[in-house]
């Protein structure tokens, strides 16, 4: 798509060490067709806000903006709300970056690619393309089997053929995002297998890019068992109600209520 509107949206808690290098690391050749890039620091209890204004300050090459939400929305509800900055905005595509600096920003535009040759609506930067890439990133072996297992039960409920589910890096179609119903995808982790259902649902395209690995001193906060189940139950849900179609979804307004998670936000 020529002339298109791309913002890249930076999910950010607690990462005063990290936001800085990552955001001067998104390559000066890109920063020309970069509509914005959009800050959202989730309520830090660091100095990540002022880090981010500060960079605001010397920043060339696009426009970067700094939001601080005033209470904690955690990883999914944090990503939500930079979504609908996008939509706001009339962006066209948005890529999504943590501010830990796990993903590295140089290769942006490999995410980008498919969307602006109209080849996919959400692209998966994916560590697994390439054998041996991610344990030689550093990966630990319990993240990576935990990994490998957790997507095989997905694409096996699923029936989806995605080399990993589980990577924080992706990019949007925002036409496709407006499609889906944000505001009642979960608050937590596993928002992301969440929002990969709804496109699969949709039958939007999905395309996969090797992304390179990186595990440094960046704290975990996942909760690994409870998240795990999270994925797995909702990739259940996707067979009974929309593969397998055995029972109907309920109606919205039949849905219990959504109970507030007392986990941790991202990055």
């Amino acid at each position: 798509m020529p002339n298109a509107r791309i913002g890249i949206l930076v999910v950010a808690y607690n990462a005063e060490s990290t936001l800085r290098s990552l955001l001067h690391r998104i390559p000066a050749q890109l920063k020309p067709k970069i509509d914005e890039i959009f800050v959202f620091d989730d309520a830090s209890q660091d100095n990540t806000h002022q880090i981010g204004l500060e960079v605001q300050k010397d920043f060339e090459g696009t426009r970067l903006t700094v939001i601080r939400n005033p209470v904690n929305l955690m990883y999914g509800g944090n990503q939500s709300r930079g979504y609908q900055y996008a939509m706001d905005r009339n962006l066209d595509f948005v890529v999504l970056l943590h501010g830990d600096g796990q993903y590295a920003p140089e290769v942006i535009q490999d995410l980008l690619t498919p969307l602006e040759t109209d080849a996919a609506d959400m692209v998966l930067g994916s560590r697994m393309l390439i054998p041996g890439a991610a344990r030689k990133g550093n990966m630990p072996l319990y993240k990576f089997l935990g990994n490998r297992v957790l997507t095989f039960l997905e694409n096996h409920l699923i029936g989806s053929r995605l080399s990993e589910f589980h990577s924080g890096y992706r990019a949007y179609s925002v036409k496709a995002l407006r499609q889906i119903p944000l505001g009642r995808l979960t608050w937590n982790w596993h928002f992301d297998t969440q929002i990969i259902l709804e496109f699969i649902k949709r039958g939007f395209r999905i395309a996969e890019t090797p992304i390179p690995t990186y595990y440094g001193n960046e704290i975990c906060r996942v909760n690994g068992i409870p998240y795990a189940i999270h994925c797995v139950w909702e990739a259940l849900k996707f067979a009974l109600f929309h593969r397998w179609r055995l029972h109907a979804p309920l109606p919205a307004a039949q849905r219990p209520p959504k109970q507030p998670s007392t986990d941790c936000s991202p990055s």
